[in-house]
């Protein structure tokens, strides 16, 4: 008997240690990714009747705000997003039924005037004013970019990402479709939960925050960080000739590599680069075996963009390190964009950003500061680096190359009157009887002793309008050169 009640008190103390390491795991280790899980409605309930401040674009454009409702509901308050499809990806909701994502989740303790400074100057002038210390997050997005943004991709799925290379501020980034999130902010549970089943029922994905969410094959637009790895380890210069063939064969299989339309292709890595041959960019995959790896990795490859938003980004991927010997066509395949590589927009605009930026990546980031409830900046969001993809002479040559693309090559649809633009096209295989995407990435101005301004990447999913016959030059690029030219008032 007394060995029976040993055995079962032992069990106890062994639940009880568990319970008590799941506690400490779950309110310690764990707390913190739990809080900002965008499912945890906890910090939603905590803050959804407390006076909320505005968001606003760059230029001054009102993206969010909290009206006063009278509902027959508890709450006093409710968020409305006076230019819903256009910010929604970015701005996100406040749900008290699903919680809340984007900046308004990130930002949600500067927008309820908690902490940062942001406080009530004078407490009982403000309090008998009935003031409110709210705080108003300025995007560093601009409305008229995000309107060239839409413009020019149409009802095309899609994307489009601009960034200011030196500081890593987020100048637009917009997705279609899109959808309007103002029911998701209402505060009638069954009404918001059946927009939210039927949102999320929708085949084309709306919901879906392709810019920085979203992984595709990056096709040609890759070509870049091809072109840089090479030329950082020594492997080519812009000078090196290649052969002038139509395919190469991929080892340990049966198959080749062949340049777009069969073309015959080749010549120096300049001019390869302009022409975009295949059959050079994935005899540089060969070439350069394990030590591509770690040179897209600087890229930002295999890594998460900190951008400020909740969700995070996604994952961008390329073959695995240590991999080469037995998957050697996948690397030839890597070196042209394809086979293991996929990129969401926000990174290929990182790559030119990069390129543009003397080889240095900053932190993207969509706030660019936080003002009080008298409109005096209390916080501006700090520009940092986040990686350094190669050298300013290496990031220089690829930038020329990207030159030649947009005044010579497949780029010219990018050309903008007075204005130097370096570019790079993309179309790339999605699969069999599958459409290709359309690509572009680039910067401006890069002329000579000139410092880029604006990095955009354009996707345009399946060829867009133009379907199997599209390519990067005719579809991405036009879009690309109508943000640039709205930025640099063209």
């Amino acid at each position: 008997m007394n060995r029976a009640i040993g055995k079962v008190g032992t069990a106890v103390v062994a639940l009880m240690l568990v319970l008590v390491g799941m506690l400490t795991y779950l309110q310690v280790i764990h707390a913190e990714s739990l809080a900002n899980d965008p499912r945890n409605v906890r910090g939603a309930l905590r803050d959804i009747n407390l006076p909320r401040g505005a968001i606003v674009t760059a230029d001054g454009v009102v993206v969010a705000q909290s009206t006063r409702v009278d509902d027959r509901t508890e709450f006093d308050f409710q968020r409305s997003y006076p230019n819903a499809k256009l910010y929604q990806q970015v701005a996100g909701y406040q749900s008290f039924v699903l919680g809340s994502s984007g900046v308004e989740r990130t930002y949600n303790d500067e927008l309820v005037g908690r902490g940062l400074g942001i406080q009530i100057r004078d407490p009982l002038g403000n309090i008998l004013g009935g003031e409110e210390a709210v705080g108003t997050v300025v995007l560093s997005i601009r409305d008229d970019l995000q309107r060239a943004a839409a413009e020019a991709l149409g009802d095309q799925r899609g994307s489009v990402v601009a960034i200011d290379p030196r500081t890593g501020e987020i100048l637009a980034m917009y997705s279609n479709p899109t959808y309007d999130q103002n029911p998701l902010a209402g505060h009638d549970t069954e009404k918001v939960n059946a927009f939210y089943k039927f949102l999320s029922a929708l085949p084309e994905k709306p919901d879906l925050a392709r810019a920085y969410r979203e992984r595709y094959p990056p096709g040609s637009t890759f070509k870049t960080v091809t072109a840089s790895v090479a030329l950082e380890n020594g492997i080519a210069t812009p000078g090196t000739e290649f052969p002038e063939v139509s395919s190469i064969d991929l080892p340990l299989t049966d198959d080749e590599l062949d340049n777009f339309g069969g073309q015959v292709c080749g010549g120096t890595l300049a001019e390869s680069f302009r022409r975009s041959c295949n059959t050079t960019f994935g005899t540089l995959g060969l070439q350069l075996g394990e030590a591509f790896v770690p040179g897209m990795t600087r890229f930002g490859f295999n890594d998460v963009p900190p951008i400020d938003l909740v969700p995070s980004g996604a994952l961008s991927t390329g073959p695995k390190a240590g991999s080469f010997q037995d998957n050697q066509p996948r690397f030839a395949l890597a070196g042209i964009g394809q086979g293991d590589v996929a990129a969401t927009p926000l990174e290929m605009c990182l790559v030119a950003a990069a390129l543009a930026n003397g080889g240095v990546i900053m932190e993207p980031h969509v706030v660019k500061e936080i003002r009080d409830s008298d409109g005096d900046v209390v916080r501006t969001i700090e520009n940092r680096e986040w990686k350094t993809a190669v050298t300013p002479a290496t990031a220089a040559a690829v930038a020329s190359m990207m030159v030649d693309v947009v005044e010579n090559g497949t780029g010219q649809a990018a050309q903008i009157d007075g204005v130097t633009v370096a570019g790079k096209t993309g179309t790339a295989q999605v699969g069999p009887g599958v459409d290709p995407h359309a690509w572009f990435v680039g910067f401006a101005p890069a002329g000579p002793g000139e410092i880029p301004e604006i990095a955009v990447a354009v996707i345009v999913e399946n060829g867009g309008s133009a379907g199997s016959e599209a390519t990067g030059g005719r579809i991405a690029a036009p879009i690309a050169a109508a943000v640039l030219r709205a930025y640099l008032g063209r």
